[in-house]
């Protein structure tokens, strides 16, 4: 058969317009998401500012407590590298170090160095995993946090005993030396310990958590009075305030990784992401049952629904299914005017040899077989060509 026909095609390919109303949604949410990660940083970038700064009177600064220091005679220094903070190392001197996971371990054992058997006092605060070892050894964090915050001293050190409940909390240590007082537990693990030196009268404090320093808490329970005592020990203050650009006595061996930067509870945070992505993944996959007809509440044009579904087609890229379709209705239409009854439709058997007999003018029936039940088109201009020849065979069978 070598009839063909030229019909009005509409174009399934979306328009710009289209692409942006399907796509405004999604962008939409990525912007938003986005704005809410930069305040969210920028938020949390202005309550860190200052924290633990002798100088800062912000809500986490530690302004408060110097100057309660100040009045009772106890002068305050902030250094902010470990060479001034090892040459501060005296008998008369407390070194409280604000954020000891910030330093190398290299960093950790020089400051442990210069610290020892000095006759000074020094003060760790928060100190984890990563430092605690080196820098008061037989000392050791418990890898679970306290989930309380308003601690009795439950220990017989004096300071301790003076200020009663306090703010403490945070990590919890185990430490195999008989004489250190053990203070402030919680589930039986110590959040404070001062651990003295086994010569001289200095000693190494180590606090589970900074709430005690902090502004916004010092006037609460015992903060101020544990605080003032465990600071003004001495009359000289040194606040070390370690950071990552002091590089003065780490190496490129010693160097923290990426992951070790990471704030701790990373990986279960990250895991249970994860977890909540999967369900909501099976949530919005789940099967509601098989599917069900029902009738359409208003009348669609018979052209829509052609259109809709070829769109449909089109972008599943399903040439084959849609191939199939356009065969599979043509052969219904063309069985009964052949005289086929349209339960014998799709056998070739029963359809070619009639509607070979009825196209006296066509020839042989392999191109019949060819175009009614041949293999499915190999691009989209093939299938528009199938389309046609389908058409065309069709009013020729309809021609009286």
């Amino acid at each position: 058969m070598t009839t063909e026909a030229t019909l009005p095609t509409t174009s399934a390919s979306p328009t710009a317009r289209q692409l942006w109303t399907r796509a405004r949604g999604v962008t939409l949410a990525v912007v938003l998401l986005l704005t809410a990660a930069v305040v969210i940083a920028t938020i949390r970038f202005d309550a860190r500012h200052g924290a633990l700064d002798p100088r800062s009177a912000d809500p986490k600064g530690s302004r408060a407590v110097a100057e309660l220091l100040a009045d009772r005679g106890v002068d305050t220094r902030v250094v902010a590298t470990l060479d001034e903070a090892r040459a501060a190392s005296a008998a008369d001197t407390t070194l409280l170090v604000a954020d000891p996971d910030l330093l190398t371990h290299r960093q950790q054992s020089e400051l442990r160095s210069a610290t020892t058997d000095t006759g000074g006092r020094t003060v760790l605060v928060a100190p984890g995993s990563w430092s605690v070892e080196r820098l008061v050894p037989g000392v050791t964090a418990d890898p679970a946090t306290s989930l309380d915050s308003e601690l009795a001293p439950d220990c017989a050190l004096p300071a301790a005993q003076r200020a009663g409940t306090a703010d403490l909390g945070g990590v919890r240590y185990t430490t195999t030396h008989l004489n250190a007082d053990e203070c402030y537990p919680s589930e039986r693990l110590a959040t404070l310990l001062r651990v003295p030196e086994t010569t001289g009268a200095g000693d190494t404090v180590v606090l589970g958590a900074p709430d005690i320093l902090y502004n916004e808490r010092l006037d609460e329970q015992g903060n101020a009075s544990l605080a003032l005592q465990l600071l003004g020990s001495r009359p000289h203050l040194v606040w070390y305030l370690p950071s990552l650009s002091d590089t003065s006595a780490a190496d490129e061996d010693d160097e923290r990784s990426f992951f070790d930067l990471l704030p701790s509870g990373w990986l279960w945070g990250t895991l249970q992401l994860f977890i909540a992505a999967a369900l909501a993944a099976l949530w919005r996959a789940r099967r509601l049952g098989p599917l069900v007809p029902e009738k359409l509440p208003v009348a669609i044009r018979a052209s829509e629904t052609v259109e809709g579904r070829a769109r449909l087609y089109r972008k599943a890229n399903a040439r084959d299914r849609a191939a199939a379709a356009l065969r599979s209705t043509t052969r219904t239409r063309l069985a009964p005017l052949v005289g086929v009854p349209v339960s014998q439709a799709h056998a070739p058997e029963a359809l070619l040899p009639a509607l070979s007999a009825h196209l006296h003018n066509h020839g042989d029936g392999q191109a019949l077989q060819t175009l009614l039940f041949g293999p499915p088109p190999g691009d989209d201009a093939a299938l528009i060509s199938l389309a046609d020849q389908l058409d065309a065979l069709e009013r020729e069978v309809r021609r009286p």
